[in-house]
This record gives C-alpha cells, sequence and structure tokens, in this order.
C-alpha cells in the first residue's frame, strides 16, 4: 500500500511539473488586428490663471479667434483684438482606444500636452475638441474631449489628463480575421524562428484531427504564424480564435538572455545560460571555470559536466566571496565583451 501510494504521489508531482512547465498561446502572443489605436487633435484650455501663451503666440491667437467665428462672436478686429488672452493655451490632445476597440458612446480618459509658450495648464479646462484616427489621411472624427484639466505630476504642469473626457462618436475596431485567415503574433520576448515553428505545429496537430487539413498554420516568419480558418468555424470566428489561443504548448525554448538593471543592480539569468573557459581575475581572488588550481586564493567554478559552465555557477562564486554587484556586473560585460558569454546581453 506504501508503495502504491508513493507512485501516486511521484505521478501527481511529475504531473504538476508538466502542468507548470506548460504555457497559454495567449500569454506569448496576441492576434493579429487587437491593437490599441491612438486619436489626436488639436484643442484650447481655456481658465488659466495668467499661465496660457499669451498674445505673442499667434497660433493660439488665431485658434481661439477661430473659435470665437464659430460660437457666432467674431473677433471683428482680428487676432489683434485678443493679444492680451494670457489665460488660453494651445494643446495638442491624444487619446489611446483599448485593443479591443470601442463603441459609440464610450468615455475615455485623454491626454493634453502644451505645444506653446504656456507655463502651466493647472486649473484650465478643455474647450471641446475633436479627435482624429489614426490615418492622417482620413480626416474623421472619432471622438470629441474636453473637461477639467488635472495634473498628473506637478513637476511638469504643462502636461495633464482629463478623466472621462473623451467621448466615442464612432465605433472603432480591427478586424481580427481577413480572407478567412488570423494571424498570431508572438510578442517581442519570444520572437524567434524555433518557437515560431513550433506554435505552428502545435496549432496543426490540434486543428488536423477537428478538420482533416494537414497544415491550416504556416509560420511567415519569427513573429507571425498565419492560420486558415477551418470551414466549420466560418460562422463563429470568435470561438476559433479562442481555442486557438488557449492552446497549451511546452515553454518556448527562446535564446538565452541575461538582463541588467544598472539602477536598482538586478541581474537576470536564463538557467540555459553557459560561459566558455575563462579566469576572471578580481582584486585578490581568481576564479577559473575549467580545472582545479592547488593555490587556496583560486575558487574553481563546477563545470556542469559536458554541457559547459552555468554563468549563474560563476554569480554564485563571486558572491561566496562577497563581490559587489556592480563588480559583478562588470565582470559579465566582460565576458561579453570577450566572447564568452553564450547568450544574448540585455542592459536597462
Amino acid at each position: 500500500m506504501k508503495k502504491l501510494l508513493a507512485i501516486f504521489c511521484l505521478t501527481t508531482l511529475l504531473a504538476a511539473s508538466d502542468v507548470a512547465a506548460a504555457v497559454r498561446l495567449k500569454d506569448i502572443a496576441r492576434v493579429k488586428g487587437q491593437e490599441s489605436n491612438s486619436l489626436q487633435g488639436l484643442g484650447l484650455v481655456v481658465g488659466l490663471k495668467g499661465t496660457g501663451d499669451g498674445g505673442k503666440y499667434l497660433p493660439t491667437i488665431r485658434s481661439l479667434a477661430t473659435v470665437m467665428q464659430y460660437m457666432r462672436n467674431p473677433a471683428l478686429n482680428g487676432p489683434d483684438e485678443l493679444r492680451d488672452a494670457s489665460n488660453v493655451a494651445l494643446v495638442m490632445v491624444t487619446a489611446t482606444v483599448p485593443p479591443g476597440g470601442a463603441r459609440q458612446g464610450d468615455q475615455l480618459d485623454c491626454q493634453v500636452s502644451s505645444i506653446g509658450a504656456a507655463k502651466s495648464l493647472a486649473g484650465g479646462r478643455l474647450f471641446l475638441a475633436a479627435l482624429q484616427g489614426p490615418d492622417i489621411d482620413n480626416a474623421r472624427v472619432y471622438a470629441f474631449c474636453e473637461g477639467l484639466v488635472h495634473l498628473d505630476d506637478p513637476a511638469t504642469p504643462t502636461v495633464g489628463r482629463i478623466h472621462g473626457g473623451c467621448r466615442m462618436e464612432e465605433d472603432l475596431f480591427n478586424p481580427f480575421i481577413e480572407q478567412d485567415k488570423m494571424t498570431v503574433v508572438l510578442d517581442k520576448n519570444h520572437a524567434d524562428f524555433e518557437v515560431a515553428q513550433e506554435v505552428a505545429e502545435v496549432i496543426n496537430s490540434q486543428l488536423s484531427i477537428q478538420s482533416g487539413e494537414n497544415t491550416p498554420a504556416k509560420a511567415l516568419n519569427s513573429q507571425n504564424i498565419v492560420i486558415s480558418v477551418p470551414q466549420q468555424y466560418r460562422d463563429d470566428y470568435v470561438l476559433f480564435v479562442s481555442q486557438i489561443m488557449s492552446l497549451s504548448m511546452p515553454e518556448p525554448a527562446v535564446e538565452s538572455r541575461v538582463v541588467i538593471n544598472e539602477r536598482s543592480g538586478s541581474i537576470v539569468i536564463g538557467g540555459d545560460v553557459e560561459i566558455g573557459a575563462v579566469v576572471v581575475s578580481h582584486k585578490n581572488v581568481v576564479i577559473e571555470t575549467e580545472g582545479v588550481l592547488p593555490v587556496e586564493r583560486f575558487t574553481p567554478v563546477d563545470v556542469g559536466g559536458a554541457q559547459g559552465t552555468k554563468l549563474k555557477a560563476l554569480v554564485s562564486a563571486l558572491q561566496a566571496v562577497k563581490v559587489p554587484t556592480e563588480d559583478i556586473i562588470d565582470i559579465i560585460k566582460g565576458l561579453d565583451r570577450n566572447g564568452k558569454l553564450h547568450g544574448r546581453l540585455i542592459i536597462e
């Protein structure tokens, strides 16, 4: 009975390990067409306490004169009549439509940024501004913005935000299926030819069972995989996309990397990062990645069999002799310059 219990526990642990090592496709990729979009336009912030652009900034004065004309109260003597208007600032207005799109009537946050001579937007209110879509050749207005400006950072008083101040006037959605095909886009940290091919093979193995098609998925490059929608799903694209993105696959074998943040002193090392045969000399300590030296002040590093020395073993040896983090970072940089770091070094 005890033997059976032990076998059951071991099987459970192995199953848990397999689950932990698997990732869902949605965790490493997105569907093409599900991207955020930016809306932009120009507007006027009014009601400032003398911190606006002033009468010498003609673009603001001309814009104000145009607005007054639209409001049927034109400046009869032209821009000169408004030269003392120091409570107005010309701003760039932007709003971000989320990846899932937005419907008419939705309200989004928008950001305003001074583009003139204004000193501060504190206490101001954005006058109604029209926002256009990402296609600059298309003058279609998708939203209108207005409202009280709130400063995100008092140290930068010329940039502010209007919470819920952008009201969508048109639906804005990107198609995620085109000509009965969808495209899966790997994120930048998983973009790799081998990973793209693995994703295509996982999808093909699943769809070939359902539709009988051998290769509905094809990797175009290191980041994009195109999938033909089987006939039985062409009346329900959402169901097809949800099933594809929920597929599980083994953890992708991306390139070996070392990520260093010099400001915080953090070092993130992939478990598979290796280094070549090298001797590291630091002050009164010498660390060799191959062989064992007879002198006590030399610290050998376990080479880990025929696979080569792991960088994490070297870092552990350096930490054991209390080498400062900044010095460890310099040593890793030196390994990279010497061609002995078998992985990509990323400095943040």
